[in-house]
């Protein structure tokens, strides 16, 4: 379905209605529907809004099939440590056909990613306290805050 075709479908059916049928579409699909929605739904015009949202940036990522997509929503809910979002995704992932293979590969991919975040801004941070302040002139580089 097009963004016209759900811009058609609210301005038929209104809000509440056009809330519901994403409701159970979604469930459909992905045979549960996520807390997010379920916390949005007495608000249609946000809980629309952000399916909206959702759907065109599935519809944008055409290039990546539907088991790529999970596995990289598998993946960054790994590296954001969003517990709930992660065990949402390994479920779709599961009811799609997606192998524990491959969910781990994923999983390796998102930890890895993490752990040369952590690195990467650490050293970053390591570096910036070893240069002179342009201000004072003060360098952090033995740790002592008056070496200079």
């Amino acid at each position: 379905m097009s963004f016209e075709d759900d811009i058609d479908r609210i301005l038929e059916k209104g809000t509440e209605q056009t809330a519901e049928d994403m409701l159970v579409s979604i469930e459909k699909t992905y045979g549960e529907v996520p807390y997010i929605f379920r916390f949005m739904k007495d608000n249609p015009e946000l809980l629309i809004t952000k399916i909206l949202h959702n759907n065109a940036i599935i519809r944008s990522s055409q290039e990546l099939d539907l088991e790529t997509q999970e596995l990289i929503s598998i993946a960054v809910a790994a590296a954001i440590r969003c517990t709930h979002c992660l065990k949402l995704h390994l479920r779709v992932a599961k009811r799609m056909g997606i192998s524990d293979d491959e969910i781990g590969a994923a999983l390796l991919i998102a930890g890895n990613i993490a752990n040369a975040t952590v690195l990467a801004m650490a050293t970053r941070e390591l570096n910036e306290e070893k240069e002179a302040c342009p201000v004072c002139q003060v360098s952090g580089g033995n740790g002592d805050p008056l070496d200079i």
